[in-house]
This record gives C-alpha cells, structure tokens and sequence, in this order.
C-alpha cells in the first residue's frame, strides 16, 4: 500500500512531533514529486516577524525524505536512510504558506535499486524549493541522503 499525505502526516504526529506542533505538512507525493507547506505564524517565527530557518528545513527535508521512505517501502527491502549532509540558501523573508517542493523521486528510485543490486550504501543530493504565494522562492535545501540495505 502506498504512503499518503494522510498517513505521513500521521506519522508526523507521533514520530516528528516538533514538524507537526509547528505545521509542517505533506500536500501530495508520487513517485516523482512531494509538495510539503507550512504557513507562518506564532509558533514557528523567528524574531524578525518572519518564518524561523529551522521549520523550512523541517519542510524541505520532509519533502526530500517522504519520497525514500515511500520509495523504500514500495521496494520491499530492508534499507536504511540518513542525511549524510545539507546546504541551503534564503532569498526572502518567509512569510504566508511556503509550499516546498521536491521533483527528484527518480534519483531515489535509482540509488535504492543500485543499493540492492550492489549491496553497497549510496548516496544523492535532493533539492527541494521553498515558493511563497507570489510564486517567489524564499529558500531552497539541498540534502545528502544515503540509503544502504540493512544486513
């Protein structure tokens, strides 16, 4: 069965409370693309009246992550997953709903299949881009993610 937004969100709740409390969301996901939000206010700003970095980070890594746990569930594999490294970068003031969006479900689908195929771990960068409503980008995440089949 297929992860949902509902079930991630879910899952949230009760493994990420701090994503959840916050208002971190998954909207949608596939096997290509996940599209995670999260709207400012009270709970998540910084003292400069605008989103706080740490909550886009939650929202962009969720965006990134979602899609391997998805991916490693549809595998059917044991396989474990970590962020190896990140970067990021803040063009605007974070302010309304972000929506955070992440296309690169086929990388992860390619470094699981190499991971059981090789039995070595492997690694890729996903990049996920945080958009206010205007259209315009306020950050972008890049994340390391390695995944390796658990032995």
């Amino acid at each position: 069965m297929p992860l949902t937004p509902s079930k991630i969100n879910t899952f949230l709740f009760f493994k990420l409370p701090s994503a959840w409390f916050t208002g971190v969301r998954v909207k949608s996901i596939n096997e290509t693309t996940c599209v995670t939000s999260v709207r400012h206010k009270w709970i998540n700003q910084n003292p400069f009246k605008s989103m706080f970095w740490a909550v886009q980070g939650m929202a962009a890594e969720l965006s990134t992550g979602a899609m391997v746990m998805a991916t490693i569930k549809e595998s059917d594999e044991r396989i474990s997953m970590l962020v190896a490294n990140n970067k990021a970068s803040f063009s605007k003031k974070a302010k309304g709903r972000i929506k955070f969006t992440c296309e690169d479900g086929i990388k992860v689908k390619e470094a699981i299949q190499a991971a059981v195929k090789t039995g070595e771990g492997q690694t890729i960068w996903m990049k996920s881009q945080g958009v206010d409503k205007a259209g315009d980008v306020v950050s972008t995440f890049e994340f390391e993610w390695t995944v390796k089949v658990k032995k």
